[in-house]
């Protein structure tokens, strides 16, 4: 039994942080494919790594329906953690979350099972935050889109290893679909629904 004294704090600073850790998020959602930082912070519950937390704790609130994966979910840390610092509520069904938390990207479900906007809402949709091995090494992906000058490089491990075919339905969707944003440790990368990404390989 974890008890609210042994969960991990959240911002020692709460405004400067939370304004650091939006300002991070924004910028890698207006440049795809770009490794943003977020300041670290003390402690964090379980599976969640330090960007994970940080971005939860500046983007969750009781407005926010929030989807564990298994991973995050089996974690009773995470769930009074997220409970007792943003008070957003935990759903079961994925499709009315506004975020969901991936621990194990192996599992990642179909990405259908998500929120994917309306027509005349289209911002009412998921956007799934998946941890990753690293945002530094691994696969070189080509990007396109709004918010890249050309084309934009990005090497990562992640898994699913299909990450980006399954994101290729955000292009019959738009201007519904899902955006992603991938985290390690303190980095963070977006992946907006209107970036096209292919994979260039080892």
């Amino acid at each position: 039994m974890t008890t609210i004294a042994e969960l991990p704090p959240g911002f020692a600073d709460k405004v400067l942080s939370a304004q650091s850790t939006f300002r991070s998020v924004m910028d890698a959602m207006a440049r795809p494919g770009s490794v943003q930082r977020i300041v670290p912070m003390a402690g964090t519950p379980g599976p969640m790594m330090r960007g994970t937390a940080a971005i939860a704790l500046t983007l969750f609130d009781h407005d926010t329906p929030l989807w564990l994966d298994e991973r995050m979910a089996e974690s009773s840390e995470v769930v009074k953690w997220m409970k007792f610092h943003t008070g957003a509520p935990v759903v079961q069904d994925s499709a009315i979350a506004s975020f969901a938390l991936i621990g194990d990207g192996a599992a990642l479900p179909t990405l259908e099972r998500f929120a994917l906007g309306t027509s005349e809402y289209p911002d009412r949709s998921t956007t799934v935050i998946l941890q990753v091995d690293n945002l530094d090494a691994g696969r070189s992906f080509e990007l396109r889109g709004p918010g890249i000058d050309g084309v934009a490089t990005l090497q990562a491990a992640i898994r699913p290893a299909d990450l980006f075919e399954r994101l290729r339905v955000n292009e019959a969707l738009f201007p519904r679909g899902i955006d992603v944003v991938l985290v390690a440790d303190d980095a963070v990368v977006a992946i907006p629904r209107t970036t096209r990404v292919v994979n260039k390989g080892s």
